[in-house]
């Protein structure tokens, strides 16, 4: 039975111009480092803790939904961000600052424009990856406190952890979160439901299934057409357009998809790739940006700027079909009662996913000894208590980190 008598607005009625967004999330764009749970960190801390666009629960609502879909999370989230902030113009504002720094800094690279030695790029990656550990350590802490309060969701939390590490990330988390959906509605009292409050998301459900609509048809459509055509630049777009609608878990998932694509057809070298796959850990912003550095140095024309923006396009446009097509959805399931107790036990996952995320690949590739620990400390201590802003808190630590070898 739906339950519209207790709804209260949400702080994401008011609205932002897409400039505003493309502002906050270029700033975000060039201070997140980490991978996407620490996105999600700096995400929080910009729009729930600083800004309150978002409450805890609504902004746990978005990331789940965005766990459920293929593509990269943490970048759906900024589309979904703006999306409620600014409509379609906004979605696409947000996620032009938010990727614009790392496709800039990766084309560079890929033109050969590196100023800096091996030795010191790993020492400034060093300390960026401890600000990263920083971050989302702070992120489950508050998410946890806030999201799992009693036993129940708390063992919730435990277990998708576990599930994420055993099952991995691209299997764990999908798994995890339907069973936590299933027992959140199944087992957790009334008291335990999420608020009942609509996203106040504009669309409608027939925006949403012409969304989905195209986003099938460019899949399956797609490759035919590129073979029949034989266009390199179709067919290129074909296929970074098919890894980011397939691939689950984001992040690393994404790179043996992109491997088997362009490395066996010749497009890219091996070496390459993996130079490439370096540069991408060590700047801001989605790792699915290094589809730019990929179209940059493909073999085929056109490569360069044109190339890299083909395959930078193709990798996203599914994220934003299907935010599109999820978010007015969502925002009507969320009116069952049934369905906000199933939201409360997948917020509980939530937090077991970023803990899960936070032991690796985020504790697991940057802290090695006991120098990492100390500066680790320090970041936990600026941004805990001190309340020093994140996109500081990265410099500094990045700074001490080649300051104390």
């Amino acid at each position: 039975m739906r339950d519209t008598d207790t709804e209260t607005p949400l702080a994401v009625a008011a609205r932002s111009s897409p400039w505003t967004l493309f502002c906050i999330f270029l700033r975000l764009g060039l201070t997140s480092f980490g991978g996407p749970a620490a996105h999600l960190g700096y995400f929080r801390d910009e729009f729930v803790r600083r800004r309150q666009w978002l409450d805890e629960h609504t902004f746990s609502d978005v990331v789940a939904l965005c766990q459920f879909l293929p593509g990269p999370g943490s970048s759906q989230v900024g589309i979904a961000i703006g999306r409620l902030r600014g409509g379609v113009a906004g979605a696409v504002a947000a996620w032009l600052g938010f990727t614009l720094p790392s496709v800039l800094l990766l084309v560079a690279f890929a033109y050969g424009f590196t100023s800096l030695s091996e030795a010191t790029s790993l020492l400034l990656l060093r300390g960026l990856k401890i600000a990263a550990v920083a971050v989302v350590v702070q992120a489950v802490w508050s998410m946890g406190r806030m999201l799992c309060p009693d036993r129940a969701r708390a063992t919730i939390a435990a277990v998708s952890a576990i599930a994420v590490i055993v099952l991995g990330a691209a299997y764990g988390q999908v798994a995890s979160i339907v069973a936590a959906g299933i027992a959140g509605a199944a087992f957790l009292k009334s008291s335990t439901e999420v608020p009942s409050a609509p996203l106040g998301m504009p669309g409608t459900k027939t925006g949403a299934l012409a969304c989905f609509a195209a986003f099938a048809l460019l899949l399956f459509g797609l490759p035919a057409v590129a073979a029949y055509l034989h266009s390199y630049p179709l067919d290129l777009f074909a296929a970074f357009y098919r890894v980011g609608s397939l691939v689950f878990g984001g992040g690393h998932v994404v790179l043996p998809l992109l491997e088997a694509v362009v490395v066996p057809r010749g497009w890219v070298s091996s070496n390459a790739f993996m130079a490439g796959y370096g540069a991408a850990q060590a700047v801001p912003g989605p790792l699915f940006t290094f589809a730019a550095f990929l179209g940059a140095t493909s073999a085929g024309h056109p490569s360069g700027v044109v190339g890299a923006l083909i395959a930078t396009l193709a990798i996203f446009l599914p994220s934003f079909l299907l935010v599109g097509a999820a978010l007015p959805l969502w925002g009507e399931l969320r009116a069952f009662a049934s369905m906000r107790r199933a939201m409360a036990g997948i917020n509980a996952a939530v937090v077991g996913i970023l803990l899960a995320a936070l032991y690796d690949p985020v504790w697991t590739s940057a802290v090695h000894s006991g120098r990492d620990f100390v500066l680790l400390v320090v970041a936990l201590v600026l941004l805990g208590w001190w309340r020093v802003p994140s996109w500081a808190v990265v410099l500094l630590t990045a700074a001490l980190a080649w300051w104390v070898v």
